[in-house]
C-alpha cells in the first residue's frame, strides 16, 4: 500500500474526465465522489476500470449532463429504477471509460429479503451503507474542494493495516445483507487481509442468514475466491466460520481425522485438498480446473474403509466422487455444460496417472490414458502433479520424476498423431454390417476387443490384422460374418 498527501492525491485526480464530472455536477450544484474500490484501489497500487461516481442529489441527472457535453462519442445507460446511469465513452488515448453515476442514498432491510428499502440521503449515509470501510473511501470532485479524502472510518489505517471490518455494526452489516459474508472473506482472500476480530465473530453468528442468499450470487463469490493467488485462505475462512458447511458441506466432510485398530490414522483429506488447490493455482489461471481441484477427492468420505492387510483405503473415491460433481453444480447454479463435464472428467480419472506414475510407465497405459482423457490430457496432469502432497521427499520426487517420463511419452505419442493411432481403423458401423448386428453389446465387445488390441499396441491398427482379431472374436462369440472377409 502506498500513503498519499493531499497534494500527491489532488494530482492523481485531476484528470479531464474527473474535472468533467466536477464541473458538470457544480453546474448542477450538488455535491459528487468517487467512491469505492476506484478509490481503494488508488492506494493499493492496483489497477482498476470500474469508477463509481455518488452525487448527493440525483446521479441520473449528472450522468445525461455528461452525455451532453461528451456528444455522440458517450453512450448513456439510465436504470431509473435502480436511482443509477451509466456513461460510456472512449477518450482521445483511445482508451475506453465507463461511469456509474448514482445519488448517495440510505437503506433500511426486512428480515427475509437483502433488497433494501432506498431513501435519498446524504454522504454520509451512504458511507454508513457501505459493507467494509475500505470500501466506503470517498474522494470530491467539486472544485471547492477537489481531491479532498473522507474517510470517516479510518478506512486508509484499515488498508494500511491489512484488515477488513464493516462499518458500522457488523452483527447488523451481515443480517441486513448476508451476501457481504462471502464478500468479506472474497476480499480478505484477494488482498491477503485479516478479517477483524469482532467482525470474523459476526460471520459466526450471521452463518444461517446466507439461505436467503442465491446460488448464483454465492458461486460468483466463489469463483472470485478460487481465481485468487491463494484460494486456500478463502475456504480456511469459510470453514472457520460455519459458512462452507452451508454452502459446500461436501468439503467440511473430509476435514476428519480416523484412527483405524491398530492406532494407524489417515491423513486430514480438506487440508490436503486445499494445499492440492493452491499448487495447482501456482500454474494456471482456469478456474474450471481449479473447481477440479477443490472436488478431486470429495469421494473419499463415501469411499473409506479399514482394511487389515493395508489399513485405511478409498477405494473408487474417483468414481464416487465424480458423480458427486453434477448436484453440486446444480445447487451453486453453475454451469452444466461442457464446464460441470469437463471437471466431472478430471476428477473421474485424477488416479490414473499416480497409478501409472507408481509402476512402470508404459506406452500401453499412456495410450490408454490419452484415449479416456482426450484434450485435457495436459490439465488432468496439471492436476495430478499438485495432488503429490507427501511430506516423503524421496517418494515425492519418485512420483515426480516419473509424471516427467509420462509427459514425455504424452509428447512422443502426440508427435505420432496419437488420435489416428487410438482409433482402430474398423469401426462400429463396419462390425454391424459385417456381421447383420443392430445396436447391442455384441457390438460393444468386438468395438472394445479392437479397441484394447490398439491401445496395448498387440495388434498394428491396420485393416488386415485387426480384421482376424475380429473374426476369430466373433468366432468366439458365435457370430459370422454374412460375406466373407
Amino acid at each position: 500500500m502506498k500513503l498519499y498527501s493531499d497534494d500527491e492525491l489532488y494530482d492523481i485526480f485531476d484528470t479531464p474526465v474527473f474535472r468533467l464530472v466536477g464541473s458538470t455536477a457544480d453546474e448542477l450544484g450538488v455535491e459528487c465522489y468517487v467512491v469505492g474500490g476506484y478509490v481503494r484501489d488508488i492506494f493499493l497500487e492496483r489497477p482498476s476500470n470500474d469508477i463509481d461516481v455518488v452525487v448527493v442529489g440525483s446521479g441520473i441527472a449528472v450522468a445525461q449532463a455528461m452525455k451532453e457535453k461528451l456528444g455522440r462519442k458517450a453512450h448513456l445507460s439510465v436504470f431509473r429504477n435502480f436511482g443509477t446511469a451509466q456513461v460510456k465513452f472512449r477518450m482521445k488515448s483511445g482508451k475506453e471509460m465507463e461511469i456509474e453515476f448514482v445519488g448517495a442514498r440510505k437503506e433500511s432491510y426486512s428480515h427475509d429479503s437483502r433488497k433494501p428499502i432506498v431513501e435519498n440521503g446524504t454522504l454520509a449515509d451512504d458511507q454508513n451503507r457501505r459493507d467494509f470501510t475500505i470500501n466506503a473511501l470517498a474522494v470530491c470532485l467539486n472544485k471547492a474542494r477537489f481531491g479532498e479524502l473522507v474517510d470517516p472510518f479510518d478506512g486508509i489505517l484499515d488498508l494500511e493495516d491489512g484488515i477488513i471490518r464493516t462499518p458500522l455494526d457488523p452483527d447488523i452489516t451481515f443480517s441486513d445483507d448476508p451476501l457481504r459474508m462471502m464478500r468479506c472473506i472474497r476480499f480478505a482472500t484477494q488482498l491477503n487481509f485479516f478479517i477483524e476480530d469482532e467482525t470474523f465473530a459476526a460471520l459466526e453468528r450471521n452463518r444461517e442468514r446466507i439461505n436467503i442468499i442465491s446460488g448464483e450470487r454465492i458461486q460468483e463469490e466463489l469463483n472470485k475466491i478460487l481465481r485468487s493467488a491463494v484460494p486456500s485462505k478463502g475456504f480456511i475462512d469459510l470453514h472457520r466460520c460455519g459458512l462452507l458447511y452451508i454452502i459446500l458441506p461436501e468439503l467440511v466432510a473430509l476435514d476428519i481425522v480416523e484412527k483405524g485398530p491398530n492406532g494407524r490414522v489417515h491423513k486430514n483429506n480438506f487440508y490436503h485438498t486445499l494445499e492440492v488447490l493452491d499448487n495447482v493455482s501456482r500454474h494456471t489461471d482456469n478456474v474450471w480446473l481449479r473447481w477440479a481441484a477443490l472436488l478431486h477427492d470429495i469421494g473419499k468420505p463415501k469411499s473409506k474403509r479399514w482394511e487389515n492387510a493395508v489399513g485405511w483405503t478409498f477405494h473408487n473415491h474417483n468414481y464416487i466422487g465424480a458423480k458427486m460433481v453434477p448436484e453440486i453444480f446444480r445447487r451453486l447454479k453453475l454451469p452444466l455444460d461442457i464446464k460441470m463435464k469437463y471437471v466431472q472428467k478430471l476428477v473421474d480419472l485424477h488416479m490414473r496417472p499416480i497409478v501409472i506414475a507408481d509402476e512402470e510407465v508404459t506406452d500401453s497405459a499412456v495410450r490408454r490414458l490419452i484415449n479416456d482423457a482426450g484434450d485435457d490430457i495436459d490439465d488432468l496432469m496439471t492436476l495430478c502433479e499438485g495432488d503429490i502432497t507427501s511430506k516423503n521427499e524421496v517418494r515425492k520426487r519418485q512420483f515426480l520424476d516419473n509424471f516427467r517420463m509420462v509427459r514425455e511419452k504424452l509428447a512422443d505419442l502426440k508427435d505420432r498423431d496419437f488420435k489416428r493411432l487410438l482409433q482402430p481403423v474398423i469401426d462400429g458401423n463396419e462390425i454391424m454390417e459385417i456381421f447383420g448386428l443392430t445396436p447391442s453389446r455384441e457390438v460393444g465387445t468386438l468395438k472394445q476387443t479392437l479397441k484394447n488390441a490398439v491401445l496395448d499396441n498387440t495388434v498394428p491398427n491396420e485393416r488386415e490384422p485387426l480384421m482376424k482379431l475380429l473374426i476369430s472374436k466373433a468366432a468366439s462369440m458365435g457370430l459370422t460374418p454374412r460375406t466373407s472377409s
